[in-house]
């Protein structure tokens, strides 16, 4: 969904853990009537325990405190953990929480993919960033390579409402699947002297199937001179295959940044697939080696850029419920595009061809499989059950003397400060 560009933001571009958690910590430890966080991936470890401590102290100190996690991605937190919240006020709810099937986690698909934070109405955190010790380089040779966006401002206040209201969608009684699609609202876009411009650009399963996707090919398709992308999971949509090839044929330099290093590696065997069609085309293609390259940002020319949890792939694109941040302020494209070239530079290794070998005979017979697949795919996810999204409140142990995490969620304010 286009929820409406704002002015006047203050954007600052956040570089994995190591700059992310802190501002994170500080905003929360500094929050005076509410605190809206979501994400996919909570985990269990030093990451989650001192998120857990500053969400709880809030609570405590009569902060409204809401917490929403995704039953995939977030299933294995402790009943003491989950317990600790509960008891400090904090309202915790878990997104389409599914059954397990053998043992193993079933609901694979329609994932709450969004990482979202907002703070007072008035500070919000945007990006691909899960909440776990993963995502500090620090800690581990094999940690995440991602970004998120701190936006100070309007679009803060946009972030904390589009959040309230997907809360109180998720608690409601179930309806019924529209199937009747309205128009996508096209929003004026600022123009890019404007300081601070941010759109926030939602992705769901009913109204709003294809709006990141749809930003992403309007810049694509007004590109001059460059286009940057960095993506974890890069299978895009034919529609935006096709247009990445077209602005390298007429010039553009477009540059990928992908994963050299997986953490999926039947991910990357897919992507190698197209690199013959992409470097066909004129599309230079740039492998990250140091560590699993998790990221989802993209600068076009001098004046657009994005920033969120949507991957260039079927998963995101669509079935998941994302979030990117859309930005059109100047000073914050080229911070984030110094970053990229120097990522390119320091830890990324160039594709100078299409390696032959053995094995190679058959790409001729897959590579046209995969684009068939691109083409059909947003069709055929649309037979996949796109249930009205569920927000519970977990179990709490029977010994745990915690109040109801059934916070009413009108409680949380609407307006800034």
């Amino acid at each position: 969904m286009d929820h409406g560009w704002t002015t006047g933001n203050r954007l600052r571009l956040l570089e994995n853990g190591e700059e992310y958690f802190p501002r994170l910590i500080a905003a929360l430890n500094a929050a005076r009537s509410s605190v809206l966080l979501e994400t996919f991936i909570l985990a269990e470890d030093e990451v989650g325990r001192q998120l857990a401590e500053a969400l709880a102290a809030a609570a405590r100190r009569g902060v409204q405190v809401a917490l929403t996690v995704d039953g995939f991605g977030t299933a294995e937190l402790s009943a003491d953990y989950m317990a600790s919240l509960a008891q400090a006020g904090v309202a915790v709810r878990m997104f389409s929480p599914g059954h397990r099937l053998l043992g193993r986690r079933a609901n694979l698909f329609r994932r709450l993919h969004r990482k979202l934070v907002a703070i007072d109405a008035s500070i919000a955190f945007v990006g691909g960033i899960n909440l776990s010790v993963d995502h500090l380089v620090q800690a581990s040779p094999i940690a995440k390579q991602d970004y998120a966006v701190e936006v100070q401002g309007p679009a803060a206040q946009v972030i904390h409402t589009f959040m309230l209201e997907a809360i109180g969608a998720g608690t409601k009684r179930p309806q019924a699947m529209r199937w009747r699609r309205p128009a996508a609202r096209e929003s004026t876009v600022p123009d890019a002297g404007l300081p601070g411009a941010a759109l926030l650009v939602t992705r769901d399963n009913q109204a709003h199937r294809n709006d990141i996707e749809r930003h992403y090919l309007m810049a694509i398709r007004a590109a001059r001179r460059e286009i940057v992308i960095a993506n974890a999971y890069f299978l895009p949509g034919y529609r935006l295959l096709q247009a990445i090839c077209a602005a390298a044929q007429r010039g553009v330099d477009v540059q990928l940044i992908l994963q050299g290093r997986p953490d999926m590696l039947w991910v990357k065997r897919t992507v190698d697939m197209l690199y013959a069609h992409l470097r066909e085309s004129g599309v230079r293609i740039f492998e990250y080696c140091e560590r699993p390259n998790h990221s989802k940002v993209a600068v076009v020319d001098d004046d657009w850029a994005t920033v969120g949890s949507s991957n260039l792939d079927p998963l995101s694109l669509s079935l998941n419920l994302e979030a990117n941040l859309v930005i059109r302020d100047v000073g914050f494209v080229a911070t984030l595009k110094d970053n990229l070239r120097n990522l390119m530079s320091r830890s990324c290794t160039e594709v100078s061809a299409v390696e032959g070998g053995p094995g190679a005979w058959w790409h001729g017979i897959a590579t046209p499989v995969i684009f068939h697949f691109l083409r059909k795919f947003p069709a055929w996810a649309g037979w996949l059950p796109a249930h009205t999204p569920r927000l519970v409140s977990p179990e709490m142990p029977a010994a745990a003397d915690a109040p109801s995490t059934d916070m009413a969620v009108h409680n949380v304010q609407r307006d800034g400060p």
